[in-house]
């Protein structure tokens, strides 16, 4: 998913136009700028988002409401992880690598999210983890969901507010996912290496 080819070759990230930062509103600016100061370079995803300055707003506030808050028990590696699993089954590489990379960052765990992205069923995963990944792939694939679905997540102590935390990302998802298909969003390079060695090793 991450091109190896000259940057010149490279694909472009989607296929709508991307506008000039000069012309657009000083809130997506400010937002894009601040990114870009954290993390060392400007997600492909902001960049395509821009094209509807509206919907690039209403996005990114859905996302930020349900990936940064503080309440639940949910961990930033959690979240994470659900979106990798459900971003496998809706093929959609830009969520796979991006999120892989937050994930692998998060959780210090360098290999657990290529392992579900090849097979969850077969990864190094705890009783938990499992248990929210069978919830989140169920809402994903929309499948009938039961008080056995619930019951599982209570088991593993997650409540209802919880499963519906795990719920929502998962919904969430499917339509960036499908976003992203419609866009033929490409991922950022520098995500794949992101989080593969302690700081220190690089």
């Amino acid at each position: 998913a991450c091109s190896t080819g000259e940057e010149g070759t490279a694909r472009p990230v989607g296929r709508f136009p991307i506008p000039n930062k000069k012309d657009l509103p000083y809130d997506i600016v400010e937002l894009m700028e601040e990114v870009e100061m954290k993390t060392g370079f400007l997600p492909n995803v902001f960049k395509v988002m821009s094209h509807r300055p509206a919907e690039f707003r209403a996005f990114f506030a859905y996302y930020n409401t349900i990936m940064n808050k503080d309440t639940g028990r949910l961990s930033k590696a959690d979240k994470e992880l659900i979106i990798v699993a459900t971003s496998t089954v809706n093929r959609c590489p830009y969520c796979v690598v991006a999120h892989g990379a937050l994930h692998r960052i998060y959780s210090k765990q360098p290999m657990l999210a290529d392992q579900v992205i090849v097979n969850w069923k077969l990864a190094d995963l705890s009783d938990r983890e499992l248990a929210m990944l069978e919830f989140a792939l169920a809402i994903c694939r929309a499948e009938n969901v039961t008080e056995e679905h619930f019951q599982k997540l209570e088991r593993h102590g997650f409540d209802r507010e919880d499963a519906w935390d795990i719920g929502m990302i998962s919904a969430f998802f499917a339509m960036s996912n499908r976003i992203a298909h419609l866009i033929d969003l490409r991922p950022n390079p520098e995500f794949c290496a992101m989080g593969r060695m302690p700081r220190a090793e690089r």
